[in-house]
């Protein structure tokens, strides 16, 4: 079926800041270069203030707008939410818009406690008896590379898992002096670089390796207690305004953990890496060979394969752009890489193909809140001076 014979689908997206950007180009882009079973429509998009959502809405391509999203609950014309906002509001709107009858896509982390995860995973999974499904956005899942990794572990190539190593390292809050954000203030985010990236690298290492963390033990660090207000612009790295605010989450986590599949893993989340500015690595080691990735070269698939002779083994840099690979083929000639942008692409063509065909998407709330869980766990330990947690 052709995408313009291919039924509506509507959607409407609450909140447009940086995730409602991206997911706002991956609704637009995908019909135009995949061939979807159904036929994303941007109906409406949801914000706070009335001026600020019109222009996300002039800009980013959505064809109505609402300040209150509870009205996107009545709409026949809406079949998906598509949750943006920051995580203290998750939980309502997704209980909510599932309850109503809607297909929910959440950005991560799924929620900012256990408890709320839980009632959406309860909510996810009561909704699905009707045919109504939810999806949480864990997008670094879809870069090909990362993708490639996983079909990799999962034919043996590797052998049997014994070591993961994941990081992931930024550095835009090492500035002492940058303004304050609603990612620094738990009551908002949950926590800090646990949730906010750290979550991204729990469930990497766990799709990558097919194996659910088991146990953890942690440690959490904030670095600088006190901010600066942000100035008008609300920038990040704009002029600070009058006073300073209170850092109520983590500027750092390490921890160690266990698999359920028998290896040890090791974890770190940091926002504190001067001149690192998304650097998330993964690399496993197995019985039979190595993985090795590193999103700042996000194109790129180091393979070591250690049944190889000796004298001429070696990692094997697997340059992740034909056609065979995973979602490769829909884009550009080999050899033309991607970006960023794609990875949310690839979300929206595997959600909406998964809706059509009436089952599960993945990563589900399930996966969601097993991630929250591993959080909750790094932030006991951490609590209980490093001992032991289990998830």
């Amino acid at each position: 079926m052709g995408p313009d014979h291919a039924p509506e689908l509507g959607v409407a997206m609450v909140g447009h800041s940086f995730m409602g950007a991206a997911h706002s180009q991956a609704w637009s882009v995908a019909p135009r270069f995949f061939d979807l079973p159904r036929r994303p429509r941007m109906r409406v998009v949801a914000g706070r203030r009335a001026e600020a959502v019109e222009q996300a809405a002039r800009t980013l391509g959505w064809e109505e707008t609402e300040t209150d999203w509870r009205k996107l609950l009545v709409r026949d014309d809406v079949q998906l939410i598509d949750i943006c906002t920051p995580g203290d509001t998750h939980a309502d709107i997704a209980v909510a818009a599932l309850e109503a009858g809607k297909h929910v896509l959440c950005e991560k982390p799924l929620a900012n406690t256990v408890e709320e995860a839980e009632r959406m995973a309860a909510a996810a999974d009561k909704a699905a008896a009707n045919g109504v499904r939810a999806m949480v956005g864990f997008t670094y899942r879809r870069v090909p590379a990362v993708a490639l990794a996983r079909q990799l572990v999962a034919e043996g190539r590797i052998g049997t898992v014994r070591h993961v190593r994941a990081q992931y390292l930024q550095d835009w809050i090492a500035d002492e002096q940058a303004p304050m954000s609603w990612r620094l203030e738990k009551d908002k985010a949950g926590s800090g670089a646990l949730g906010d990236i750290g979550a991204h690298v729990v469930d990497m290492a766990q799709f990558v390796t097919g194996s659910k963390v088991s146990g953890v033990s942690g440690l959490l660090e904030t670095f600088v207690e006190e901010r600066p207000l942000p100035g008008s612009s609300g920038s990040l790295r704009g002029e600070a305004g009058e006073g300073m605010g209170r850092v109520t989450v983590d500027d750092a986590a390490l921890f160690t953990a266990r698999l359920e599949g028998g290896a040890v893993a090791v974890f770190e989340a940091t926002r504190f890496a001067w001149g690192r500015k998304n650097a998330i690595r993964l690399e496993v080691n197995g019985s039979k060979g190595s993985l090795a990735f590193d999103f700042e070269d996000m194109n790129v698939l180091h393979y070591y394969d250690a049944t190889e002779d000796p004298l001429v083994a070696g990692f094997r840099r697997i340059y992740v752009t034909e056609p065979q690979h995973p979602y490769v083929g829909a884009w550009w000639p080999a050899g033309h890489g991607l970006g960023y942008e794609h990875g949310f692409v690839h979300q929206v063509v595997d959600l909406v193909g998964a809706l059509a065909e009436d089952r599960q998407p993945e990563p589900s709330f399930a996966d969601g809140l097993q991630v929250q869980r591993v959080l909750d766990a790094v932030e006991r330990s951490s609590a209980a001076s490093s001992a032991w947690q289990a998830v």
